[in-house]
């Protein structure tokens, strides 16, 4: 009997099928053993062919051979992998291989990575599909069990491909157009371009917002304060100041009659189970993560750790078979501070809803959860430990009930003018106890607070002490911040005022996937198109002179959409991926078209008098990652140049983070304060320091005992006893 071939992704999820299915004899870069050989790609190792594989003249890059439309798409070997290539290329040649298993990432990219080596390597032989949502011995086992035809798949992969297709024809062709026409490395594609013009368009609102001033009036009793409000709008705030000094005219030193008490039932049902883009989100607003960074974090729980399940979901929801797995899911997060909760939930028995159970809203797979690998949370890092906290408190809250509260609204007339107040009893904490203590990240701050209110009836007379106004500001709208630009990309929507259209794209999953949001914002910073400034999002001015460069309807989220959208049904094969293709080929050669006939400039407003060593063009300067840099003008040299490098250093004059500038022995830190430090002299102070304990550290220390309310003197004391203090 012959073996079966099993393809993964990457060399840590083969070696643990490998382990899994017995395989613990090792080949060059594979494991076999009786049944089963078990081999790994490096992520990609086929790619589509560059431009000059179809003809020879597309090495040099001009306008006249635009645009670029090849009969028929060609797969060719990537150079860096050829040799894993080769070695699985090898195997499937050997006589004994029976069928391949497909056990990439279950999802339309790992289904692409898997085929396009399948069929580059010209195997014709049977096809099966692992197609499993976390990576534990477990769901292994179950998975190998369960094994489907590979031809249930084989949408999914005509949906990966196409989108592939999509991204070389669009992409490449407008690149190539926009850098002969304008002399500039510029690029654009089908979601990068919409993506950036939303964060330009931003920019250009807050330029144009011009803040009007207005003002509210609170009126105050010895228990409690109200504020005014419009009779027939509601509206709180007043733009006009003599009106407001009026009001306070005609109230001050006059009694209020309670004209109105409403009570009010509210129930607040828990959130919904996160998808990755939510994730990111949240991770974003709470630690000011990247959304690369949580993907990165979240494939480590996810491959390494086994503690989380498949995170490149796009669904919120769980499937019904996933429900009996609830309880034991639950039992191996019963730790620390989880375990409470976790002992209350099993206590009062989990009741399914379609809440958060819905098979009609499972995609590719279910919303991320823990699995039921028990958790050993000293093996996490810092950065895991944040992620896996924000997983396993929304998987506790999603099987928690209602908060329960009842809202009181109170009215009150003074001398004919409405005053208001709202007050909160909470009933039942519900999910809500899972996050206390926790500051209100996810909420936005509400223009009334919440009081306690007093007992009163309606009719009873208030006493009024005094009667305040506080002058505010319209504010403009707010920068993006990673956060709002994965909502912005997930519901683009809001930005279309065509109803229609708007429903259109609510439907389908907007720009991008919730697997490639990250790359393609992270893709932005890289290209120096925007920066960032702390949490918000700023436009370059490469940035914004590229979307008035680029042709409209590339910039707008319309099209995009759809196509995602159209992608989403040839892979479930509802559309045909020919037709698709045909569209893009047209769509590609009319922007080309329309790049081409512009009269537009482009002005490199970041050119420094400093010449490339290469090829003798001035250099432009540029934030980079992790500092300054000078980069050439021309694509084709590619020089690259660091300045200064953003470090952790301390200015000892304003304690701000400091730059490292120069080379060699010249290195100085910099600081925005003036402050300016040769790097040996930083490094011999910090050496003679290392004995001290300085009064900042003393401070630290202290903050940080507080905040975990245990004994100060003695915490403090192990901590300092570790310094040798002179």
């Amino acid at each position: 009997m012959g073996k079966s071939l099993v393809l993964t992704e990457k060399p840590s999820v083969g070696r643990e099928i490998a382990k899994t299915l017995n395989c613990f004899q090792k080949g060059n870069g594979y494991f076999f053993g009786a049944k089963y050989v078990v081999v790994w790609a490096l992520g990609h190792l086929v790619t589509l062919a560059d431009p000059e594989a179809y003809d020879s003249k597309y090495k040099t890059w001009r306008m006249e051979d635009l645009p670029m439309l090849p009969s028929k798409m060609d797969l060719v070997v990537i150079k860096e992998t050829a040799k894993q290539f080769g070695v699985i290329r090898n195997l499937m040649k050997q006589p004994d291989i029976d069928e391949i298993i497909i056990a990439t990432d279950a999802g339309r990219e790992g289904e692409l990575v898997a085929r396009w080596i399948i069929k580059k390597a010209g195997w014709r032989k049977p096809i099966k599909r692992l197609w499993i949502s976390s990576q534990t011995e477990r769901a292994i086992k179950e998975g190998f069990r369960n094994l489907k035809p590979g031809r249930d798949y084989e949408y999914i992969y005509r949906a990966a491909e196409c989108r592939a297709e999509a991204d070389w024809l669009v992409g490449l062709n407008v690149t190539r157009a926009l850098t002969c026409k304008f002399n500039a490395q510029l690029s654009a594609g089908r979601v990068q371009t919409p993506t950036l013009a939303m964060v330009v368009e931003r920019e250009n609102e807050i330029k144009r917002f011009v803040p009007k001033d207005y003002w509210t009036i609170n009126a105050f009793t010895d228990r409690f304060s109200l504020r005014w409000q419009d009779k027939n709008s509601g509206q709180t705030r007043i733009f006009n100041r003599n009106k407001a000094e009026e009001l306070v005219a005609k109230v001050t030193g006059q009694a209020g009659e309670v004209i109105e008490i409403k009570k009010e039932a509210k129930r607040e049902l828990p959130p919904l189970a996160y998808d990755l883009t939510e994730l990111q989100r949240d991770a974003n607003r709470k630690y000011g993560f990247s959304a690369k960074k949580t993907s990165s974090v979240m494939q480590q729980l996810y491959e390494y750790h086994k503690l989380v399940t498949y995170p490149r979901t796009d669904s919120r929801y769980l499937s019904e078979d996933i429900v009996p797995t609830l309880p034991e899911r639950l039992k191996s997060i019963a730790v620390g501070s989880y375990a409470e909760v976790v002992r209350l939930i099993l206590k009062n028995k989990i009741i399914p809803t379609k809440r958060f159970v819905d098979n009609s809203k499972v995609t590719d797979h279910h919303a991320i959860i823990p699995t039921e690998q028990p958790v050993n949370l000293t093996r996490l890092s810092a950065d895991e430990l944040k992620i896996y906290d924000l997983i396993v408190k929304r998987f506790l809250a999603v099987l928690s009930p209602a908060f329960e509260y009842e809202q009181t609204t109170v009215k009150a007339s003074i001398k004919g003018e409405i005053f208001s107040a709202k007050g909160k009893i909470v009933k039942q904490k519900g999910w809500r106890r899972i996050y206390e203590g926790i500051s209100s990240w996810e909420e936005e701050a509400a223009d009334e607070e919440e009081q306690t209110l007093p007992v009163m009836r309606k009719g009873e007379t208030l006493k009024i002490l005094s009667v305040k106004t506080t002058a505010g500001q319209t504010k403009s709208p707010a920068r993006y911040t990673e956060a709002t630009l994965l909502s912005a990309m997930e519901h683009p929507g809001k930005l279309l005022e065509n109803q229609k259209l708007r429903e259109v794209i609510d439907n389908s999953s907007g720009l991008g996937t919730s697997a490639t949001r990250a790359d393609i914002i992270e893709k932005l910073f890289n290209s120096f198109y925007m920066e960032r400034k702390g949490k918000e999002i700023i436009p370059t001015s490469k940035g914004i002179q590229l979307i008035s460069l680029v042709p409209s309807e590339l910039k707008s989220p319309e099209l995009t959409a759809k196509w995602e959208q159209q992608l989403t049904e040839i892979s479930k094969g509802r559309t045909n991926d020919a037709k698709f293709i045909s569209g893009i080929r047209s769509y590609a050669a009319q922007l080309v078209s329309t790049v081409l006939s512009s009269n537009q400039t482009y002005r490199h407003d970041n050119l420094t008098r400093t010449k490339c060593p290469e090829c003798g063009k001035f250099l432009l300067k540029v934030k980079g990652k992790r500092g300054e840099m000078l980069i050439c003008q021309d694509r084709e040299c590619g020089y690259r140049k660091g300045v200064s490098i953003n470090t952790n250093a301390r200015c000892p004059e304003c304690h701000k983070k400091m730059e490292l500038r120069g080379e060699g022995e010249n290195k100085i830190f910099a600081c925005f304060c003036g402050y300016r430090e040769k790097l040996t002299t930083f490094t011999k102070r910090r050496e003679e320091g290392k004995g001290q304990i300085n009064k900042r550290e003393v401070e630290r220390y202290l903050k940080q005992q507080n905040k975990k309310e245990e004994p100060i003197n003695t915490v403090l004391a192990d901590a300092l006893a570790k310094l040798k203090l002179k």
